[in-house]
């Protein structure tokens, strides 16, 4: 199993609606990522920087990289565009982090 992180960005005053749209997140959604090899997928604010800290635990055979061209994830993008930095296909901007400790 893999872990990796990501960094994404939040609008400002968007806090209380990603809560609440990630609370309510589609069941279709989970499925396509679980399918993908994703688990243990968590998300966290930095309030100071609207900045959004992923990290997850994806399976070695993961397809997480065919997930763009997935109609549900494209539609939740979509979805998740009006409060997120985006790029023009509404895939959220993400900037990898590279793992500097770890600690089981």
């Amino acid at each position: 199993m893999e872990k990796i992180a990501f960094v994404m960005t939040l609008k400002p005053g968007f806090e209380n609606e990603y809560k609440k749209r990630h609370d309510e997140i589609w069941p279709e959604l989970v499925d396509e990522l679980k399918m993908a090899g994703v688990s243990d997928y968590s998300i966290f604010h930095e309030a100071s920087s609207n900045k959004l800290f992923a990290v997850l635990k994806r399976e070695p055979s993961h397809t997480m990289d065919t997930l763009p061209a997935n109609p549900v994830v494209k539609k939740w993008w979509a979805y998740m565009a009006d409060i997120m930095d985006t790029h023009e296909s509404n895939e959220p901007v993400t900037t990898d982090l590279k793992m500097m400790f770890h600690l089981e």
